[in-house]
């Protein structure tokens, strides 16, 4: 079984590359073995796994948790994890935490950010350490912003996201992530850059989609993003099982 690296993504574009979120061993180990070709152990884990309300509660110490349960079940996908939110905001401390990632079993990080970002991503590139960018509504900047909201829209706000698109992929980048990208857009950053595009909410043109896996099973039926359209509902059966169990539990214990 050949292990997916940076490289093989990098050369990848174009042919749909598949990622998405895993926060432990067995959905790690689930995915990895489904074929799914990138794996991002994300700050997202923040609302679906912590009950956060949103990225901006989560600590390196979080990724790191998770990233070592998910790591033990990674054989074949490339797993990179997410810098949160205050761990990258200087060369010298996005190095430092990029590395304590690959420490942990990342074979890549991930960071929010254009032009605003390319002296971090030229120094953990530098520093050997693979890095995906991450442009469009930036989940970290999610108290500034007010919300979800569809980047693009102007044409000023599109002729900075492809300058960031570029930043990113001059920096050293080996992949971008485009999130709530008006589609127009991120398909004309996806035709402007030499390095994949992976979309989640922008639209079909990207190089690649990525979901959070706990919105693409529908194991959260309270909250589904508007751009997603689950392939179970993994909620719904936890929560039959749960019922299944009492009757059965109950019922035993009433007929003594």
């Amino acid at each position: 079984m050949n292990r997916i690296t940076p490289d093989i993504v990098r050369k990848a574009k174009g042919h749909g590359i598949t990622a998405l979120t895993a926060y432990d061993y067995p959905t790690a180990r689930l995915l990895d073995e489904a074929g799914i070709e990138v794996l991002l152990v994300g700050d997202s884990m923040g609302m679906v796994v912590l009950g956060l309300q949103d990225t901006t509660g989560v600590t390196l110490e979080d990724i790191l948790h998770h990233l070592r349960a998910v790591s033990r079940g990674v054989q074949r996908a490339l797993l990179v994890a997410d810098l949160p939110i205050d761990t990258y905001r200087g060369p010298e401390e996005a190095v430092a935490n990029a590395k304590k990632l690959t420490s942990a079993g990342a074979h890549a990080v991930k960071l929010e950010g254009g032009t605003t970002r390319v002296e971090q991503i030229k120094a953990i590139a530098g520093a050997g350490v693979p890095v995906m960018g991450h442009i469009g509504m930036l989940p970290q900047r999610i108290r500034e912003e007010g919300g979800y909201k569809i980047k693009g829209k102007t044409p000023a706000e599109s002729l900075l996201l492809v300058e960031d698109a570029k930043a990113v992929e001059n920096a050293g980048a080996f992949a971008v992530v485009l999130e709530l990208i008006a589609p127009k857009v991120a398909d004309e950053i996806t035709r402007s850059i030499q390095i994949p595009t992976i979309g989640i909410g922008s639209g079909k043109h990207c190089d690649g989609q990525i979901l959070v896996f706990h919105d693409l099973v529908g194991y959260s039926p309270w909250f589904i993003p508007k751009h997603v359209h689950p392939e179970a509902t993994v909620g719904d059966a936890i929560s039959k099982a749960a019922a299944a169990f009492i009757a059965r539990v109950k019922g035993t214990e009433s007929e003594k």
